[in-house]
């Protein structure tokens, strides 16, 4: 009998990954589900197939039935709470596998406390947007024991990732730190993009030829991006794609290491000073993207591109 699966959080990133397990994952037994919003859990479970998933009602509830835990959650106080409660119970033998992007600090630290209880611990954030998290096209970054990527790569690459970079009994902050590094390309993406539509409006080009031009470059996130600009999508939706606050905290945590290492990046600082303009201008709907309307309003533009 296949491992029983347990998944603790089910936002954008969660939901698209749990979809692929159940459609992908070769399971012989239901995914038993738990989120803080109860009714995120119920509503995946009815959009799924009939007896694939399982809502249950606490995180001991999942804990006690579950082989592998899997952990995908917003802010690193929330993964630490997680974390506890998880440990609250007897988890000897069970493997606990994060996905969250939180300080590297933070998971070298939960490992320690998920070890002396006699499980272990695998650090594996994930690359990719929401779609991409529904398609199965995510890139998994899986750092720790051999014995934990082992047991957890039946999971990974051809069902919840198209490519994984396994750092085999390496720090587990090295994942993270990756993670990071990564997250200010992105970062620093959505920028240059932001600039260069504003730029392309203000000149008399027009954003329909920079943005054929950005689709025959940078097909992929770049594409993405500049169509989720042109089509208003960054402030048009009931709940932001990627949450100003969450790109924050990403943003925050990449210049402590930063900091910590000497090593400057002045435009992760800059995208970060804009994204506290988008929270000033949407508060908490404000989306990652948002950067766009910052961009524009710098240039006596509308913050809307109505």
């Amino acid at each position: 009998m296949a491992p029983k699966l347990f998944w603790i959080g089910l936002g954008n990133m969660g939901r698209g990954m749990v979809k692929n397990l159940v459609e992908k994952g070769n399971l012989d037994q239901p995914i038993l589900l738990f989120n803080r919003t109860k009714q995120r859990a119920v509503d995946l479970s009815n959009q799924l197939a009939a007896g694939t998933t399982e809502v249950v009602e606490s995180i001991g509830d999942g804990v006690s039935k579950a082989d592998v835990i899997f952990v995908i959650l917003s802010q690193d106080d929330v993964v630490e709470a997680a974390v506890n409660e998880i440990l609250q119970n007897d988890v000897a033998g069970k493997l606990i596998i994060e996905c969250s992007t939180i300080h590297p600090d933070t998971t070298e630290k939960l490992a320690k406390l998920v070890e002396g209880k006699g499980a272990e611990y695998l650090t594996a954030p994930v690359f990719g947007a929401p779609a991409a998290a529904d398609a199965g096209q995510l890139v998994g970054v899986l750092a720790g024991p051999s014995s934990a990527i082992d047991r957890a790569k039946p999971y990974f690459e051809g069902v919840m990732s198209r490519r994984d970079i396994e750092m085999r009994d390496e720090p587990r902050r090295k994942a993270l730190t990756l993670k990071l590094i990564g997250n200010t390309f992105i970062l620093n993406m959505v920028e240059q993009l932001a600039e260069g539509h504003v730029l392309a409006e203000k000149s008399g080009l027009g954003n329909n030829y920079l943005h054929q031009w950005i689709e025959g470059m940078f097909p992929g996130p770049y594409a993405a991006y500049s169509n989720r600009m042109l089509s208003g999508d960054y402030y048009q939706r009931d709940y932001p794609l990627f949450a100003v606050d969450l790109a924050r905290k990403d943003a925050r945590h990449a210049m402590s290491l930063a900091k910590a290492a000497g090593a400057p990046v002045p435009n992760t600082e800059l995208a970060d000073s804009h994204l506290v303009k988008v929270k000033e201008h949407a508060g908490e709907l404000g989306d990652f993207a948002g950067i766009y309307g910052v961009v524009r309003k710098e240039a006596g533009l509308p913050y809307e591109n109505k």
